[in-house]
Order: structure tokens, then sequence, then C-alpha cells
């Protein structure tokens, strides 16, 4: 079932962008339409994993990712959102947050199932602290190089904005990790 829901959510977001990128190529607006062949690219990360990978996937991550998307591609830059200000920040909490949830999906994947029972909450909490924080510096790298090497001005506020998107990426992985650190002291203090 949750491939199933996958492969429709991220078709569905892959065609809205398609007709977008059609749409916004019509009429001249060579920025929209570029961000909407991006949406794309990254609503078809999901769909192609779901076609091609045996993944087990994680349905409250892909849904957050999707909107994320929505939020940042279609709200954030072709709709303008962007503009207001806090939404750059905003968007950043919340992929920060998804991140940490995709940092504790891995976690969970990659540990052995019996070193869950004697695993520290603080080890937890820091490692899902850490895997957003990291996924927030190499957005930033990512912005950085764009705007060297390519000419563009994704880091419009120069440092300002660069600290403003780290600190509300890690406060997204903060959240999220404590969250985590105490959903795991719950989960041993029960197994004991």
């Amino acid at each position: 079932m949750n491939r199933k829901l996958v492969l429709l959510l991220s078709g569905l977001y892959v065609i809205f962008m398609a007709i977008l990128s059609v749409y916004y190529h019509n009429q001249g607006q060579s920025f929209k339409s570029t961000v909407a062949i991006g949406g794309i690219v990254c609503g078809a990360i999901p769909l192609l994993l779901a076609l091609f990978t045996k993944l087990q996937f994680n349905l409250p991550i892909v849904i957050s990712y999707l909107i994320f998307l929505v939020g940042s591609q279609y709200l954030g830059s072709i709709r303008g959102w962007y503009g207001l200000g806090w939404w750059d920040t905003f968007m950043h909490v919340v992929s920060g947050a998804i991140l940490a949830f995709a940092g504790i999906a891995l976690y969970e994947r990659l540990i052995h199932r019996s070193a869950g029972e004697d695993i520290s909450p603080w080890f937890v909490f820091l490692f899902t602290l850490s895997f957003a924080v990291l996924g927030g510096v190499l957005w930033e790298v990512y912005e950085f190089s764009c705007d060297q090497f390519l000419g563009m001005t994704l880091q419009g506020g120069g440092n300002k904005d660069t600290m403003t998107d780290l600190i509300a990426d890690t406060l997204g992985g903060l959240v999220i990790a404590i969250w985590s650190g105490i959903r795991t002291k719950i989960k041993l203090n029960k197994g004991r």
C-alpha cells in the first residue's frame, strides 16, 4: 500500500510540475519554468525509488518531503512567497525537522535490532541532530557553490542569510532530536 501511495503522490507532483513548466515556458517566464523542471526532478526521486528499488518507504517522510517541495518550489519560488521574508526561515525549520526524521529512519534501518535494547538516548539525540544539521550545511554549500560558480543569488543576504538558515535548520532538527531522545528513553524504560 505504501509503495502505491508513494507512486500516486509523487506522480501527481511530477505531472503538476510538468504542466507548470510548459505553462511558464510558453509564458516566457524562464525562471519559473526552470524551478518547475527542478520540481519534476525532485518529485521523481521517490517515484524512481519506488519503481526501481525494493526499499520500504516511511510514508510520513515521503509525504513530508512532497509537502516541503510544494512549500519551497511552488509556493516559495514560483508563487513568490520567499519574498515575504520569513518563508525561507520557516522552510529551513521544516527541512531541519524532515532531515531529523530521515536520520531517525536511517538509524532504525542501520542499527542491529538487538543493539536497540542498549542504545543511549543521548546517542540517538546526537545522531538525529547531527544528521539534520549536516543536511543544512550541505544545502548552504550548494547555495554558495551556485552563487560562486554559476552567478546565481541563492544567498541573497550573504552571511546573515546563511547563518539564519543554519540556525533554523538546527532548531527544526533540535525539536525532533529531543523528541527522539525522549522516545528512546521511554522505550528503554519499558523494556526493563
